[in-house]
């Protein structure tokens, strides 16, 4: 059994989010790093996108994550957005894993 990249990319993506969506610890490493993290993930999110587009698969978690990566730099709103997308990632990640292996 073999996973399409697309859900490779999602399950990688969704676990980063979730790390950037860590109180206190996510927003520091970002704010102390210049944002650089938000640009690396806005590029694996539309990566993931092209992936999904071209197997198919579900794009809503890389699009949530390309609109998080850009308004990401807001703090409050930064955490809510990392953790909904984190989120919908991994269940769409999830959900993939399941239909591949059947």
């Amino acid at each position: 059994m073999t996973l399409r990249i697309s859900t490779v990319l999602k399950w990688i993506t969704g676990g980063l989010e979730a790390f950037w969506a860590i109180p206190v610890l996510g927003g520091s490493i970002i704010a102390f790093t210049a944002w650089t993290p938000l640009w690396i993930m806005l590029a694996l999110h539309i990566v993931t996108l092209i992936f999904a587009m071209r197997e198919f698969t579900s794009k809503t978690g890389s699009i949530f994550g390309i609109v998080t990566s850009i308004i990401g730099i807001i703090p409050f709103v930064g955490f809510i957005m990392h953790l909904v997308t984190s989120i919908i990632l991994l269940i769409d990640a999830s959900r993939s894993t399941a239909l591949e292996k059947s």
